[in-house]
């Protein structure tokens, strides 16, 4: 079994320096490794956390470190539920407009994050990212 039956639920704001943006996905992490036991399904959420907590803060916060992010954390049975929302005015977002052979970097992040989501919604400054455990 990937996950204790323990449902967690957390809700916290990060400026937007990304040297604190570090240690609070870090801390994050920590948490979460008490409850997720897979160590590739942490890994996903490692990489989904810091692109998109990062990409709020320099894409929606443009680095003003006197604006946040937020981060929601809800893991209920086998699922988590990743949400995060910066102070930016938020995006139409639109995976099939990205072309990797364009070799931009704007928009690379969310296609990662799609990517190893089950599930993966945009809503202008609000993003949502759910993984489930099977």
């Amino acid at each position: 079994m990937d996950v204790n039956q323990m449902p967690y639920i957390y809700k916290g704001t990060v400026c937007s320096d990304l040297e604190i943006i570090k240690t609070f996905i870090d801390e994050k992490l920590k948490l979460l490794g008490g409850i997720i036991q897979n160590r590739d399904i942490l890994f996903d959420i490692r990489i989904i956390l810091n692109e998109l907590i990062v990409n709020g803060a320099l894409h929606g916060n443009e680095c003003m470190s006197s604006k946040c992010v937020t981060l929601s954390l809800e893991v209920v049975d086998n699922k988590l539920k990743i949400e995060v929302k910066d102070e930016g005015e938020g995006i139409d977002y639109d995976i099939k407009s990205y072309n990797p052979t364009e070799l931009k970097c704007c928009g690379r992040g969310l296609v990662i994050v799609n990517g190893l989501s089950d599930e993966f919604y945009v809503d202008k400054n609000r993003v949502v990212a759910i993984k489930y455990f099977h």
